[in-house]
């Protein structure tokens, strides 16, 4: 009986090992878990955004549904947005009115500007069609949101004072090159006539010996010609 405990003990021992082991080799032939693709800063924006307007038609009474969303619950939305604005809206009677830099503070309220409602619509039109939405039917799209954004746009260039303008694309001027060389044919032309009166041209030297040697022919031919006579 006093042999077989000894034996059962190390038995156990050994069981117990093996299993450590191979739990630690399981461990350590495990991969680790992928990890989340970082969005980019428009990505991450535009999903805050579509998760912001989804929260939006849920709180309707009653709630409104993806399919239901028409271009009158977007404008509803955007108007929403204007109580957490922080651009400053001179109304008409405002002593401020038109002016981009007031001296003081007044109590005209505070509004979404424009720029941010525009990239805003930008952002939900893409989001709609990327979660199923059909473009013939995407609300964001609709005319009736460009309408509210143009006046939007000039109510607030009017009450800031600050005209919003297009910004004109540079056309590139080709910058007249005055230094610009004569083609090549033309150079070889100035180069001839060059060469041509330095005596460095080899045509014009061969017809230039040949001419001066019918000179000294000629002159000969007089004297021998006077000498005979």
């Amino acid at each position: 009986m006093s042999s077989e405990k000894p034996k059962d003990s190390a038995e156990a021992s050994s069981s117990r090992s093996a299993t450590t082991v191979a739990d630690h080799n399981h461990n350590h032939q495990q991969p680790p878990p992928p990890q989340p693709a970082t969005l980019s800063r428009y990505e991450s924006q535009k999903r805050r955004d579509w998760n912001t307007f989804g929260q939006y038609l849920r709180n309707q009474r009653p709630p409104v549904s993806l399919s239901q969303c028409n271009c009158n619950h977007v404008l509803e939305f955007l108007r929403y947005l204007d109580q957490f604005g922080k651009t400053k809206v001179h109304l008409h009677g405002c002593v401020f009115f038109g002016q981009p830099d007031p001296p003081a503070p007044c109590t005209c309220p505070l509004r979404q500007a424009w720029g941010s409602l525009d990239a805003l619509i930008g952002r939900l039109r893409a989001a709609y069609e990327e979660n199923g939405g059909s473009p013939e039917t995407n609300p964001f799209g609709n005319g009736a949101i460009r309408v509210y954004l143009r006046e939007v746009k000039e109510c607030q260039s009017k009450a800031r004072g600050i005209p919003y303008k297009k910004k004109k694309k540079k056309k590139n001027m080709i910058k007249p090159n005055h230094e610009l060389k004569p083609p090549k044919q033309n150079m070889e032309k100035v180069n001839w006539k060059a060469r041509c009166w330095e005596g460095k041209c080899p045509k014009f030297h061969f017809y230039f010996n040949i001419w001066n040697s019918l000179l000294i022919y000629i002159k000969l031919y007089h004297k021998l010609e006077s000498s005979l006579k």
